[in-house]
């Protein structure tokens, strides 16, 4: 038994190939034609045909399927041709001759549009003067431009007004605007510049609107609080950012914890572990309790809205539930491939967003890094500090050399102010969460949660302020490949450091063997060859300066045999 338990701890590394090659193939979308697209999917689809045919008469000859690479090969190329298959139509869809035309000569157009995404405010004035200026994720489904009406399915990012701050993921709106093209590589097909308030078309569901509603109300209800903790509680428990003052949200930028006013898998983490461990004291079964901790982070997902990066969260913590459930919960990295697969064969567009890699990388870090870090600490030092530092250290390892490419600065003191809020995020989560769920049956209770709530909202507000106050908060680093390049480097001896401070020991011993190879190394170097005046002189390696530099003035006598001794005539003194 105690042979098969390392095995069992074992990094299950089966599917990473095929989450990578999917991955690939749906990060090619935005960059290739269609006929380009159509030729990689042809090429995929026929090398995992081929794979199959092998495995089927491998089957055949030995009766039974056989785990192997060759299998795992074969569903990795499939998945892949899965992938840009769907790649292939969204960039068909784009490539219209009409739809593209109409982009390039960025025309006038009455569209209809389907909003995929919560707004988002724009910091910078945009060239028609507006002082606030929101950004919203949409698609499409008609336009109108010079009489001709057509259907299309066309993701783009609509740019107006403060009329646009109340627009809700699922509405369907007419608006009138004029189009132009995106950056390259960008997963929106057209950007489109709306010139008249938006006319709500359909209006939404009771069971769309009564979670956004009571979004709101939280954000209200928290209105009595300090004004920070009234900015900050709402990001943090419903991602609710239009509070947060602008001096919070730079400080929190400064330092690394930006991540915790977004409903991130950490808050979908917290809310399913809570409401899986109340269904367990009710001494509900393994399953039974997971469909209730299921029920309520989609109650939390409707009440957040439903755009992507919050179903991407949820995604990734109902699959780590399931792995809870059905007893599995040593292959997180497994899960995790299996969260990246499913989410790129629903939206590939996915594949080229900075901000489903960073929640990937943190992910992953997490998962592989953060338990050998936490193994790291002697038994001595408690496990609630250890993880403190290990979570946050496993995920700026991997996120930083990302996050310096979009943002080149080094955040000095990101892990310091990570590990301080450590202890006061998941309070913030809970209780917040819990008197949202209560302000419609008891606003009483609902109204001592929210004070508990922003009591550490305000001691994250705090800590926040307080470190990007310090010298050297966020000094600039270099940008491109070389930035990159050297944050990596950094990054591994940041790790190198962590694991020196915590087996001190193990360091004196790592020194002292470096020493003694060192050494040895100079032992067996040969004997060098020196030449002085002709005659050659064997031995060792030495470093001989005649003239050291010192007392330049005041020179030693020299030792030179051949000079002539001084001639002394006798009868002298």
């Amino acid at each position: 038994m105690a042979e098969t338990e390392p095995n069992r701890r074992r990094t299950d590394l089966r599917l990473a190939p095929t989450a990578l090659l999917v991955w690939a193939a749906a990060a090619a979308g935005p960059w290739l034609a269609p006929g380009i697209l159509l030729l990689v999917w042809g090429s995929l689809a026929a090398c995992a045909g081929v794979l199959l045919a092998m495995l089927l008469r491998r089957k055949k000859a030995e009766g039974r399927w056989r785990r192997s690479f060759l299998t795992t090969l074969t569903a990795a190329l499939m998945l892949a041709a899965a992938s840009a298959a769907h790649s292939a139509v969204s960039s068909a869809q784009r490539h219209d001759e009409q739809v593209a035309g109409l982009i390039a000569a960025r025309a006038s157009v009455v569209a209809e549009a389907e909003i995929t995404g919560a707004p988002r405010a724009l910091k910078t004035p945009g060239p028609s003067g507006h002082a606030e200026r929101w950004a919203v994720a949409s698609v499409l489904r008609s336009l109108t431009s010079g009489g001709l009406v057509m259907h299309a399915h066309l993701p783009v990012v609509i740019i107006s007004g403060q009329e646009w701050q109340h627009a809700g993921t699922g509405q369907l709106l007419r608006i009138t605007g004029k189009l132009r093209p995106p950056d390259p590589g960008r997963v929106e097909a057209a950007i489109l510049t709306a010139s008249s308030p938006p006319v709500q078309l359909a209006a939404l569901q009771d069971w769309q609107q009564a979670p956004a509603a009571l979004g709101k109300r939280f954000a209200s209800a928290a209105g009595w609080l300090a004004p920070d903790a009234r900015g900050l509680l709402p990001g943090m428990v419903t991602g609710d950012t239009g509070g947060l003052s602008e001096e919070l949200e730079t400080a929190m930028k400064t330092v690394g914890l930006t991540h915790l006013t977004a409903v991130s898998g950490a808050n979908c983490s917290l809310i399913l572990g809570a409401l899986l461990l109340a269904a367990r004291s009710l001494r509900l079964a393994r399953i039974p309790a997971a469909a209730v901790a299921l029920a309520g982070l989609g109650l939390f997902v409707l009440m957040v809205g439903p755009d992507a990066s919050v179903l991407r969260a949820s995604l990734m913590g109902a699959i780590a539930l399931a792995s809870l459930a059905g007893g599995r919960a040593g292959r997180g990295l497994s899960f995790l491939c299996l969260a990246v697969i499913a989410l790129l064969l629903m939206e590939p567009e996915l594949g080229v967003s900075f901000g489903f890699l960073l929640s990937v990388l943190a992910t992953l870090g997490i998962i592989v890094l953060g338990r050998c870090i936490l193994g790291w600490f002697p038994p001595s030092v408690p496990r609630w500090v250890a993880a403190a530092v290990a979570v946050p250290l496993s995920a700026q390892v991997l996120c930083g050399p990302v996050i310096v490419v979009l943002q080149p600065q080094f955040s000095t003191y990101s892990l310091l102010a990570n590990v301080l809020v450590a202890p006061l995020v998941a309070p913030v989560t809970i209780l917040g969460t819990a008197a949202v769920a209560l302000l419609p049956l008891a606003p009483w209770l609902a109204a001592v949660l929210i004070g508990g709530a922003g009591f550490f909202a305000s001691g994250v507000a705090a800590v926040a302020r307080f470190t990007a106050g310090l010298p050297g908060a966020a000094p600039p680093w270099p940008e491109g490949m070389f930035g990159l390049l050297t944050m990596l480097l950094f990054s591994v001896v940041a790790l190198q450091s962590v694991w020196m401070a915590a087996h001190p020991a193990g360091t004196i011993k790592l020194v002292l063997a470096a020493h003694a190879g060192t050494a040895r190394l100079l032992d067996r170097l040969p004997e060098a060859t020196f030449r002085r005046g002709g005659p050659s002189v064997r031995g060792r390696l030495r470093v001989c300066n005649p003239n050291p530099g010192r007392n330049h003035q005041w020179p030693l006598p020299s030792n030179d045999r051949r000079r002539p001794p001084p001639i002394r005539r006798h009868g002298g003194t």
